[in-house]
């Protein structure tokens, strides 16, 4: 018998029998597209090498934090300094507060910042605070938006717009999810009118602005208007979830972009992660001082965290933070993201295959369908056997998308336009195929 040479499978292989799945998030197992997971070895750069010692383009950048791609000089110089003086201390640093203070120079809408270990931790926190704040019960999320993992978010729409949702995990209980209220993303009547029936018992209305879990989704400018002016109408906080979006489509993240078209705009609470921590665990929620200052220790809002702060993790986000702040930084990756994307638009022209595509910044996404769709179920409709054999096509010559339909893509700063010219090149070979 041949013996089995494929370490990715190897490793796999072992990783099933003790882990759940293999994995530890279940995007990695790879059951959306069929075949084995790649185990990465290492990374730098714009690439990565896996078990087998195969190099990838890497258009996933662990889903959004490298921003500057992987092994940046000065983060790693950050990081080995903070190493040695210590992984973790369980009380403050001024590493912190120079974090804290770099966030607020960047973001006009927050005043004062909480840090946190995840985007999960942050977005659960902000509920609660949003719900402490207001003295309300009732959220509003949008179907397609992930903002973690937490029951109450861990919710489908209900069967009607005056009914609640219904959770999408066991282990969720049906009166977890009672006060969350799921709609259709850019759905401007369903929106009016869930504010008609339930806007004075809203404590807060959260969302993706650019949605990266249904690949990569925009709410229109009409919309995101629209929120915002049903939460001041009705006294509910606007949660942006900019988890992702956050200094990835633009240094002021996406409600910047928002705020362009929408003079004054600026939401009531932000959720951060990916890029603030540079790879390290690490994420944020913040707003205005009057909000922030219900928290625990100064109000009656509890939340609390070990590693929140984690010295190692806030020395590698304030590197990225300065990095990406330097003149030109975002005039240069959009450039190269809108190539990537253009490229891809037409090598699918080209070769007769119904795609669409879209960026902002550093983040892109694209569906095999003839227009951009604007919410979950538009989204839906791309097809599903087309893009696992894209995928695979793009995985056999050396780049590495999103395992799956429904997640967006990211360049990073280190991606070279030989590396964009490569992955069009590849593309449209795959397309060809596609017919």
């Amino acid at each position: 018998m041949t013996p089995n040479t494929d370490r990715n499978q190897t490793l796999f292989d072992r990783a099933r029998q003790i882990i759940p799945g293999g994995v530890n998030s279940p995007v990695r197992a790879f059951r959306a597209v069929g075949g084995t997971p790649r185990f990465v070895q290492r990374a730098q750069g714009a690439y990565f090498w896996d078990a087998n010692g195969q190099r990838y383009i890497d258009y996933i950048g662990s889903w959004g934090p490298m921003i500057l791609g992987h092994g940046h000089p000065a983060v790693v110089a950050a990081v080995q300094k903070a190493v040695l003086d210590g992984f973790s201390f369980g009380a403050p640093t001024e590493r912190e507060v120079e974090l804290a203070e770099a966030i607020i120079a960047l973001l006009p809408s927050i005043e004062m910042v909480r840090l946190v270990s995840s985007g999960t931790e942050a977005a659960m926190s902000a509920i609660r605070l949003a719900r402490g704040a207001t003295g309300r019960s009732k959220l509003i999320k949008f179907e397609g938006c992930y903002h973690g993992h937490a029951d109450a978010l861990l919710v489908k729409a209900g069967s009607g717009l005056a009914t609640f949702g219904n959770p999408t995990s066991a282990g969720v209980p049906p009166e977890v999810v009672q006060h969350t209220l799921v709609l259709e993303y850019n759905n401007l009547a369903q929106l009016e009118e869930a504010f008609a029936l339930h806007g004075n018992d809203l404590a807060c209305l959260m969302i993706e602005p650019i949605a990266g879990n249904m690949n990569f989704v925009r709410s229109s400018v009409p919309f995101m208007r629209r929120c915002r002016e049903l939460c001041t109408q009705h006294g509910a906080l606007l949660v942006f979830d900019e988890v992702m979006t956050g200094f990835r489509v633009a240094l002021g993240g996406a409600q910047s972009v928002y705020a362009s078209a929408i003079p004054g705009f600026r939401p009531d609470l932000t959720v951060m992660g990916k890029v603030i921590g540079g790879g390290m665990p690490l994420a944020a929620f913040g707003g205005p001082r009057a909000i922030m200052e219900q928290l625990a220790p100064l109000g009656p809002v509890y939340q609390a965290g070990t590693l929140s702060g984690n010295p190692v993790a806030t020395a590698c986000g304030l590197a990225t933070l300065r990095q990406i702040s330097k003149p030109g930084f975002f005039e240069a990756l959009s450039a190269k993201t809108r190539s990537l994307v253009d490229g891809l638009n037409g090598a699918a022209a080209a070769e007769g295959v119904a795609f669409s595509a879209d960026c902002q910044g550093g983040m892109f996404g694209f569906f095999l369908l003839s227009e951009l769709p604007q919410n979950y179920s538009q989204v839906m409709k791309s097809d599903g056997t087309k893009f696992n054999l894209l995928f695979h096509g793009l995985l056999d010559r050396g780049i590495y998308i999103a395992p799956a339909l429904y997640e967006a893509g990211f360049v990073s700063a280190a991606h070279t336009d030989a590396d964009i010219a490569a992955t069009i090149s590849a593309a449209r070979e795959v397309f060809r195929t596609l017919k």
